[in-house]
């Protein structure tokens, strides 16, 4: 048999395969209780801007409703990526993963190594584009799931000299220019993103087991050097807020005063009064401590309950999803929204330490808002194909 010969029979192979996955395929509208869902949690996000940064606004004599008009602008770009990518076959995007690789990391290391990154309250995270703040860190969500996927998609073979160059090598090299701005937060939004997919690939927990145990070990060692001062700070205040509750302890507290402040209904809308100059950062890192203030224990039971939906969604989409790629990126996705907006509540309520992260689709953020819509829209696409359910007569 020649050479072309045996390629023509591959190609062949290909197709009948290909023929025989689509016949158990079927395609779908969008998950519309997806679309409902992100709606409710973005339009919650433009009331809570608007009532914790309109008496800022007034503070500084400009308008009330910036903030909220920035961040209507940053969704309606964020919804116009969403739709691309809900018509963008999701299988296309493994041709773009070194590309999109590279971007991220000149971007991380523009931000870290040229003027156009700029600091901000001791973090070099963001790039000044004049219009917008640009945060390069969020495109690694999106990485991590994509690459991931892409490795892990036929089997997980962690000590593969491939998946060691082309994936491994590349993704620590992404978590070290983060955790260098310094981000401790995405670092761990990343790594335990990375974990939970090669878990549901069905890496080897031995190895995961052995693994694990050297990085604790070596983890609680070198905690004290390879963490910040003020991230050591961080862990003794949220044991004992009270011991410097003027300081490092101040956000901690002025946070569950509102969330004491709230109780079952809440003050109102707008009656918050830890948003007035108690509260630092409380359009992005404490935004949920207003809402808990102004709406109580059932508004932060919506909230939750918006999440949990949203996590139920992307799980069944990635059930139901017809190949091993689709699902493990459906899954890292919804991960990210589960863990991040969980980290975000649980230092609002005092659960974990602060670790400055955003509660998706309602903080205030051009990047983050544009991003998580993004990465919906690659979920939405995910749930347009669906495998096919054989229905059977059981009535005789």
């Amino acid at each position: 048999m020649s050479y072309r010969e045996y390629k023509s029979l591959q190609r062949h192979k290909q197709r009948v395969r290909n023929q025989k996955q689509s016949s158990d395929v079927i395609l779908s509208a969008p998950d519309k209780p997806l679309i409902i869902i992100v709606t409710f949690l973005v339009i919650t996000g433009f009331l809570a801007i608007f009532s914790a940064t309109a008496p800022k606004c007034m503070r500084e004599g400009v308008n009330v409703a910036s903030f909220l008009i920035k961040q209507l602008l940053f969704a309606g770009v964020g919804f116009f990526v969403m739709g691309f990518f809900a018509k963008f076959d999701y299988h296309k995007l493994e041709k773009f993963n070194n590309k999109f690789l590279w971007i991220v990391l000149i971007l991380l290391c523009i931000v870290k190594f040229t003027p156009l990154g700029m600091e901000i309250n001791g973090a070099r995270r963001w790039m000044n584009l004049g219009f917008m703040q640009l945060q390069p860190s969020e495109f690694a969500k999106p990485l991590f799931c994509m690459l991931i996927a892409s490795t892990f998609k036929n089997k997980v073979k962690l000590l593969d000299s491939d998946t060691i160059v082309k994936t491994l090598i590349p993704l620590l090299i992404v978590l070290f220019l983060v955790f260098k701005q310094p981000n401790l937060s995405m670092v761990i939004i990343l790594f335990m993103t990375g974990l939970s997919l090669y878990i549901a690939a069905g890496g080897p927990l031995l190895l995961l087991g052995i693994g694990g145990g050297i990085v604790g070990v070596g983890a609680l060692s070198m905690i004290p050097k390879l963490l910040h001062g003020y991230q050591m700070d961080r862990i003794t205040i949220w044991l004992n807020p009270g011991s410097d509750a003027q300081g490092k302890g101040y956000n901690i507290i002025q946070s569950l005063i509102a969330f004491a402040s709230g109780g079952l209904n809440g003050t109102g809308y707008g009656g918050s009064i830890q948003k007035l100059a108690y509260l630092p950062e409380c359009h992005t890192d404490f935004i949920f401590s207003i809402i808990a203030e102004e709406f109580g224990f059932l508004g932060c039971f919506f909230i939750i309950g918006l999440f949990a939906a949203l996590v139920n969604r992307g799980m069944r989409i990635s059930k139901r999803c017809p190949d091993m790629y689709g699902k493990l990126l459906a899954l890292g996705i919804t991960f990210i929204f589960g863990f991040q907006a969980f980290l975000n509540m649980s230092v609002a309520s005092s659960l974990l330490p602060v670790t400055g992260v955003t509660l998706p689709f309602i903080s205030y953020g051009g990047t983050s808002i544009i991003v998580f819509l993004g990465m919906v829209g690659i979920l939405l696409n995910i749930s347009k194909q669906r495998i096919k359910r054989i229905r059977t007569n059981v009535n005789e």
